[in-house]
């Protein structure tokens, strides 16, 4: 994406992630930061998603402010904002005021709710974006409440990477045609589209609403996860029949309990076969056991183990950039390789650089 200019309005959460990964691909991202920070007590230094980018500091609420990012507007091919429906208008740079300076501008906007609806206007966060689109209970086991998976789901997988994927959409079209749009990315529409083939399976019948009565969720006593000798577990995937196969004799089930697998009313003895067999050896142990086999079996690893697993470092999936331990940017080109460019952007660290190369003299006075 070398060439391609976005500006983006400085938020948390989705949007920040979603800039990253743009300038992960190359783009020249330009994080225009309010006075004082975004108030959330992350040191700079640390924050990662403004890895690759550039600051510049802004005061919006002044009119002066308003003006130069409207400069910036003018020479920007995507913008991305994070706020509550409305606010960027009372600003003075909603959509309607940057494609009047720049009508090839993609504007991309990320919210939870989206720009309109009833609860358009009201706060959130990615639990309830989840929880109303019925992803967050399919989370968790069964006799208990739903498992909050991090913000993982909803404020990346159904925002970030929805509102990267449509800014990049409506720049191919802005290209073609000569003309830019607004990009509605909601984290309840993302989030609802992630659960596409599960509606499906419920439509066949082959998915009942309730837990760990499901393949994919744990009812399965082949799919699921399993505690260790010494705390920790194992991930077993063992879905088709010959990985199956290789699982079972690894794991050392004999054959008349192997075969439990053909009746799913014998399904929760099997899973206590499974179980008891995974406790008498550490995960270290049973890592060695299923190592280099299609059993389809992988150790739970911490965040602070997942750098040294033996595949990621061959791939190099973690980097490390200024002292810090990082995913390195994903996916991969075979031309156009990319690579961890800046460390985070400190706020206003590249006000005067960021004013000569985009040629907004007013920044550098602001």
């Amino acid at each position: 994406m070398a060439g391609v200019r976005v500006l983006e309005l400085a938020g948390i959460g989705p949007g920040p992630f979603a800039a990253m990964l743009l300038a992960d691909l190359g783009a020249d991202v330009v994080r225009v930061d309010r006075p004082g920070g975004a108030g959330l007590g992350v040191e700079p230094a640390l924050d990662l998603t403004n890895r690759n980018k550039r600051s510049v500091v802004v005061d919006l609420k002044d009119a002066a402010g308003a003006a130069v990012v409207l400069d910036l507007a003018e020479r920007a091919d995507i913008l991305i904002e994070g706020y509550r429906p409305g606010v960027a208008e009372r600003l003075g740079v909603g959509p309607e005021a940057c494609l009047a300076r720049n009508p090839r501008l993609v504007y991309g906007r990320m919210t939870g709710w989206g720009q309109d609806g009833p609860l358009a206007a009201t706060a959130g966060h990615d639990i309830g974006y989840i929880a109303v689109t019925g992803a967050l209970d399919l989370t968790g086991p069964a006799a208990g409440p739903p498992t909050p998976p991090a913000n993982l789901l909803g404020d990346y997988a159904g925002g970030s990477l929805y509102l990267v994927t449509g800014v990049l959409a409506a720049l191919h079209h802005a290209r073609a045609h000569g003309r830019g749009q607004v990009v509605d990315a909601a984290i309840v529409d993302g989030t609802a589209h992630l659960t596409t083939m599960i509606h499906a399976l419920r439509a066949a019948g082959a998915w009942q609403d309730r837990r760990e009565a499901n393949l994919l969720d744990g009812g399965a006593p082949f799919y699921g996860v399993y505690a260790t000798a010494d705390g920790g577990h194992m991930a077993v995937g063992a879905l088709e029949q010959r990985f199956y196969d290789t699982f079972a004799a690894l794991l050392g089930l004999g054959e008349q309990e192997a075969a439990l697998r053909a009746d799913p009313a014998r399904w929760p003895e099997l899973r206590a076969v499974v179980a008891a067999r995974f406790r008498t050896r550490t995960r270290e142990e049973w890592t060695g056991v299923f190592a280099g086999t299609d059993a389809c079996v992988a150790p739970v690893l911490g965040l602070g183990e997942a750098p040294d697993h033996p595949h990621l470092a061959a791939r190099g999936t973690f980097t490390e950039d200024a002292g810090i331990v990082q995913p390195a940017p994903a996916p991969r080109f075979s031309a156009t390789p990319t690579a961890v460019r800046r460390p985070p952007a400190r706020p206003g660290a590249h006000t005067a650089d960021v004013a000569a190369d985009w040629d907004v003299p007013a920044l550098a006075t602001d």
